[in-house]
């Protein structure tokens, strides 16, 4: 079928970029996952549309999910691979479907008009 389960140790950032082996890039990548997560959870509290809040809270989760894998592994764990469908072949994690399920909702959210006053 489409979808098989391939394990990946992911050093880098999405999609492998940036790999690095080097305990500076690895924990540089936890502490700035963690300091996003920190401002979005900070933005998530003024939210005043639901859609932007579950936006912002997927994007949240996914960015400490990854950081979890990489401070414990030293790499974020991949292992849902699709790439049998042709089309993408990176082999990602559910902690990436959020944030980009996330940023997807965001999107959409921002289309969206606000009939409702300012102030």
């Amino acid at each position: 079928g489409p979808l098989r389960f391939t394990m990946v140790w992911n050093e880098g950032v999405s999609f492998g970029f940036l790999q690095a082996r080097h305990d500076l890039v690895r924990w540089g990548l936890t502490l700035f996952a963690l300091a996003v997560a920190l401002a979005l959870a900070a933005w998530a509290r003024k939210a005043d549309r639901r859609l932007l809040g579950v936006s912002l809270g997927l994007i949240i989760g996914g960015a400490v999910g990854n950081a979890i894998d990489r401070a414990r592994f030293g790499a974020v764990a991949d292992f849902i691979d699709v790439s049998a469908l042709g089309f993408f072949p990176w082999v990602f994690n559910v902690a990436d479907s959020a944030i980009t399920i996330g940023v997807i909702l965001m999107l959409a959210d921002s289309f969206r008009r606000d009939d409702r006053p300012a102030g």
